[in-house]
């Protein structure tokens, strides 16, 4: 993947990732039903990788999992653009709709579709996780 970017609704916090992502999933535990009213298509990428320009806010929580997690969003129009988990600092969720070019990225699972409502539109092509997935994996060098 090159080089990608995004920002906030109001452009006032942006943000490039320099790598591809760990993992791209959409999300349907009820904190992401909250912030969206919907699943929410994330990606995990390292920490490292992204650059962030902009005051940012932040919102700390215990989700379902057990984690703290910090959820960060733009203080002036409220988009919500990354989390970070107590379990996993190394990473960042990135959400896959403030991306300049959502596309560029495919999702490969749901998550906690136990969660989901019954009117949720669940791809059927892609794996099923019942909760909290097993933290990715490291890639080989």
């Amino acid at each position: 993947m090159e080089i990608q970017n995004g920002s906030c609704l109001c452009g006032s916090v942006k943000y490039t990732l320099s790598a591809e992502p760990v993992v791209t999933r959409i999300c349907w535990c009820r904190d992401c039903q909250y912030l969206a009213a919907n699943g929410t298509v994330n990606m995990i990428v390292h920490s490292s990788s992204l650059n962030i320009e902009g005051e940012l806010s932040t919102f700390t929580k215990a989700a379902e999992s057990g984690n703290l997690i910090e959820r960060r969003f733009c203080p002036s129009c409220g988009t919500h653009l990354f989390g970070n988990s107590s379990a996993r600092p190394q990473f960042t969720v990135v959400r896959v709709g403030t991306l300049n070019n959502p596309s560029i990225v495919k999702p490969t699972a749901n998550i906690w579709v136990g969660s989901a409502p019954n009117w949720a539109c669940l791809n059927s092509e892609l794996e099923q996780i019942e909760k909290q997935p097993a933290a990715p994996k490291p890639k080989q060098s």
